[in-house]
């Protein structure tokens, strides 16, 4: 049986490229980067060259990148660091309301600690539009969160528009471009943001790393104590090897980001055409023109999405239906919902993702396999 992973937007593999860069880092160099010795020093000057690398890459200086431990981390340290090193200034934080899980809970969080947190809603793609995020701000409003991307349905946010209302009214800007990176030319100035955050795994990097960029002169408290690394700001002995492949990762995508977004177009539009052709009951979820290159979110009516991705991996198809991090939770999807789907459409979507080693013909038999499995799921029970 052929195998087919159509779940990039979890994880994707590590390059060969990214390991082989790696590789001297977990043996040769193999010191602590907060040591003053020989030994030290070799692992810092990686970990400087890699801030550096990012730091260019995302139109940053090397002072506004922070190493994590992936995007979960960055999200919370975003929301609730920004949060209460502002506290003074106000307590009213606004956040989009299909916001990965981890901006939401660091939200409800903040909630739990005397901050007064507002959501934006979206419209039926997924977008939270001008009037609707300056609708949910008020005077006390210190932050504002919207991700790049949807993690689900691959929706893109009008960043430009939402970044200047929320600057213009006082308020800090983050957005998690989790999902957009190593696909979108990310730049911290175009349009311009206070925060942001990256997770390496999701373009071909190692897990367990990511990054906060945080603007020059935007205070913000730290969440992690216990040491004085990352200046003072994030206790932790940094991952050397893991921040080194990052870079890489991050170098190879902006590098062939131009060739790597036509593959996923391409192979995103062959995919939807196809199931929305041959396929009945297809709802197609998010932006239909304005979405992420290698995502495409279905909903088949009368068909519950749990038992479909059973099916599908039964047959050797890898997808999702949502967030990995939600995965096993029979509760609707709060992005479907805040979209206006109905609690059973919310309950049936299904995600497929594209990587840059999907071919054609793999979309081709995936979508066969899929509406095999469709109608199977529509037989009388």
């Amino acid at each position: 049986m052929e195998e087919i992973y159509l779940d990039y937007a979890a994880t994707t593999p590590l390059d060969p490229r990214v390991a082989e860069k790696m590789f001297p880092y977990f043996s040769e160099v193999f010191g602590n980067p907060n040591s003053p010795h020989r030994w030290g020093r070799r692992a810092v000057s990686a970990v400087d060259d890699a801030r550096d690398q990012i730091a260019s890459l995302l139109g940053a200086a090397s002072k506004e990148i922070y190493f994590t431990s992936g995007g979960t981390e960055s999200d919370n340290w975003a929301i609730r660091g920004a949060a209460h090193a502002l506290a003074k200034k106000g307590k009213h934080v606004v956040v989009g309301a299909t916001e990965h899980h981890a901006v939401l809970a660091a939200a409800q969080l903040l909630e739990k600690e005397g901050f007064s947190v507002s959501l934006a809603e979206t419209d039926e793609y997924g977008t939270v539009t001008e009037d609707r995020l300056a609708a949910a701000m008020r005077k006390d409003t210190v932050l504002v969160g919207v991700m790049t991307a949807n993690n689900e349905v691959g929706t893109l946010q009008p960043l430009p528009q939402l970044s200047k209302t929320a600057r213009e009214n006082g308020a800090l800007f983050f957005t998690d471009a989790v999902q957009a990176a190593g696909i979108l030319p990310l730049n911290v100035n175009d349009p311009a943001v206070d925060l942001l955050s990256l997770s390496s795994h999701k373009f071909y990097g190692p897990k367990g790393v990511g990054v906060l960029y945080v603007r020059s002169g935007v205070g913000i408290d730290g969440l992690i104590v216990g040491g004085r690394q990352e200046r003072g700001l994030r206790g932790g002995t940094l991952n050397v090897p893991a921040i080194v492949g990052m870079a890489e990762a991050l170098r190879l995508a902006y590098e062939e980001i131009t060739t790597r977004r036509a593959h996923l177009t391409s192979l995103r539009d062959r995919f939807i055409g196809k199931v929305l052709q041959e396929i009945p009951g297809a709802l197609l979820n998010g932006h239909p023109k304005d979405r992420l290159p290698g995502n495409a979110n279905f909903t088949f009516e009368g068909v519950l999405g749990e038992e479909l991705l059973i099916a599908l991996d039964l047959a050797g198809v890898a997808a999702s239906g949502g967030a990995a991090c939600s995965s096993g939770s029979l509760e609707p999807s709060h992005v479907l919902l805040a979209m206006g789907r109905t609690e059973a459409q919310a309950r049936g979507g299904v995600r497929f993702s594209f990587g840059k080693d999907t071919t054609a013909e793999q979309i081709d038999r995936a979508v066969q396999i899929l509406k095999s499995c469709v109608e199977r799921l529509h037989l009388p029970r």
